[in-house]
């Protein structure tokens, strides 16, 4: 060892760090302001999806206070819905496919009609 230490700094903020060997951060604003710039064009893009999914799943909610109700696809885009957007497919034994934004799903019918579900325990 030559004795010379190497000098740590900050990554955000590049002020001297003082502490343990593995620190990067001189505190938790510097490091979330780092993180944060880090992810920015991500956490947008999912902001927006997630914006979208929580959307829909409350539309849901609302056209199907009483857990299970046929509703017709011209009221549910009328209220905003966007049918491209959902969180998970589950397919019944039988082949039937139930669409799901969270714990609200619908199943397509004839007719333009969706039946509106509420996610069942045994639903994964």
């Amino acid at each position: 060892m030559s004795g010379t230490k190497e000098k740590r700094l900050c990554k955000e903020c590049q002020t001297p760090l003082t502490g343990r060997r593995d620190q990067k951060f001189c505190g938790d604003y510097c490091r979330n302001t780092f993180n944060n710039r880090l992810n920015e064009d991500s956490s947008n893009y999912m902001r927006r999806i997630n914006n979208i999914l929580r959307k829909n799943r409350r539309i849901l909610a609302k056209l199907n206070p009483d857990g299970k109700k046929t509703v017709d696809g011209i009221t549910m885009a009328e209220e905003g819905f966007n049918f491209h957007y959902y969180t998970n497919i589950y397919t019944t034994q039988k082949g039937s496919q139930y669409i799901f934004c969270y714990d609200q799903g619908y199943l397509k019918m004839d007719d333009n009609q969706y039946m509106l579900v509420h996610k069942q325990d045994y639903v994964k």
